[in-house]
């Protein structure tokens, strides 16, 4: 056996790694869960079982679960500085208070809560994440720096309802423009939402999508007020709306969902719009209902999971979100199978890539995808007692997140033995509590 080599926590990686003896979840078509190896090489698993021969560095997997890292489907990086500024507060009075704050914002800390929040998903097994939002130049930074798998949205909305300078669609432009080529980042256009885009900023953004060859990641029928006013302003409801003139587009990733007809659901489903569910932000805010899930699953449209932001959900764990969704869903139909734990797994993983257009790449542990591992520690309290029998059912139900040893990206540890391996945990919580009471302060 080759022996353990020691690991630099500097970010650096070996080019052939081996993961040994771990309990694998692996998220195949099959749905297999083995004891063995998973052998890396250039960041690409290359095999899934036994591993032979000479490798470069060998990880003890003993007593851990060897899972595909998480994907959190939506999410505003960049807010994690803004955790805890406007709780237990209605939609209306949450808005006003997160627009004014949000309004405050400079680059320095758009860049300090983007490492934050990249490092707590790190630290939760989260290694891909969509995000919405402004200045992505500024958090790509951020997300180069901590390694992570990013799909980032620009914000895209009328002119004259934003703070960004200049016309947000020719920014988002630029933006692709310049991620374009980015081994890690793909630059995504985000229209905001129909309360915020006219149909011509819509159109002008699915156009620019189309000519760069990405989609479009959008929030859609969160609230109940939302939709009404909405309907009652156009005449129609908002996905009525978009299907009429033309917008929806396969490949298409539209966050919450929550407010849908059956109508409606086939209409995203038929589109090829996958649908982002965020149980934790849609309880929090108390905006009634629950996302039609199973509805979705009948008319076989893609659904995955994302947590939003840490001003409406507090925390970035994608385990969480697991747990949540299982649970409203089961509640609110009285139907304890409803969602169960293996299908909640799928969303923050396999499903979640192929929303994204990735299941090609990511989302399961098998040769030829790229290297987004997490290992588990499952002499943790919080896990014991794992067995290949409840495995599934203890990284949804359980706390994973409290026992995640290591997170790897794309063949490199941005977590090892619990440490943010890319920079000082210490540090970079301390520059986003200082941005954060200046922007109180303010």
């Amino acid at each position: 056996m080759t022996p353990l080599i020691p690991f630099h926590f500097k970010g650096e990686y070996a080019l052939k790694t081996v993961i040994r003896d771990g309990l694998i979840v692996t998220q195949n078509e099959s749905r297999e869960v083995l004891r063995g190896d998973v052998l890396v090489d250039d960041g690409v698993i290359s095999h899934v079982g036994e591993a032979k021969g000479d490798v470069d560095q060998e990880v003890d997997a003993g007593g851990c679960v060897v899972m595909p890292g998480l994907i959190n489907c939506h999410t505003h990086v960049a807010m994690a500085v803004m955790r805890g500024m406007a709780d237990d507060l209605g939609l209306g009075p949450f808005l006003e208070r997160t627009f004014a704050v949000d309004a405050r914002r400079k680059a320095k800390d758009i860049e300090a809560g983007a490492l934050l929040g990249c490092a707590e998903m790190a630290r939760s097994g989260t290694t891909s994440f969509l995000d919405l939002y402004y200045s992505e130049d500024i958090i790509a930074r951020s997300v180069e720096k901590a390694g992570l798998r990013a799909y980032l949205g620009w914000a895209v909305l009328d002119e004259e309802l934003t703070t960004q300078k200049g016309r947000p669609v020719d920014n988002c432009a630029r933006f692709i423009e310049q991620f374009g080529n980015h081994p890690l980042i793909t630059p995504v256009v985000a229209p905001q939402g129909v309360y915020a885009c006219s149909d011509e900023t819509l159109m002008a953004a699915r156009e620019l999508a189309r000519t760069k060859g990405t989609f479009c990641h959008y929030h859609l029928s969160e609230t109940r007020h939302e939709v009404y006013e909405y309907k009652k302003s156009r005449g129609r409801r908002p996905v009525e709306h978009l299907a009429h003139i033309g917008f929806l587009s396969g490949g298409d990733v539209a966050a919450h969902c929550v407010w849908l007809t059956l109508n409606e659901v086939r209409d995203l489903a038929r589109h090829g719009v996958s649908a982002v569910h965020c149980p934790t932000s849609n309880m929090k805010l108390a905006g009634g209902g629950v996302s039609p899930l199973p509805e979705m699953f009948e008319n076989d449209a893609t659904v995955c999971l994302g947590t939003d932001g840490c001003s409406s959900n507090n925390s970035l764990d994608m385990f969480l979100e697991m747990k949540f969704a299982a649970l409203l869903q089961k509640s609110s139909r009285w139907d304890a199978s409803v969602l169960p734990a293996q299908k909640a797994l799928d969303l923050a993983t396999i499903d979640a890539a192929r929303s994204l257009g990735a299941n090609e790449r990511i989302g399961s542990i098998e040769p030829g995808k790229r290297a987004d591992i997490v290992i588990i520690d499952c002499q943790h309290p919080a896990m014991a007692p794992t067995t290949a029998d409840n495995i599934v059912a203890n990284l949804v139900y359980a706390s994973p997140s409290k026992a995640v040893r290591d997170t790897m990206v794309d063949g490199k540890f941005v977590v090892r033995d619990g440490r943010f391996t890319r920079a000082d945990e210490h540090k970079v919580a301390a520059e986003a509590v200082a941005c954060a009471q200046e922007l109180l302060s303010g």
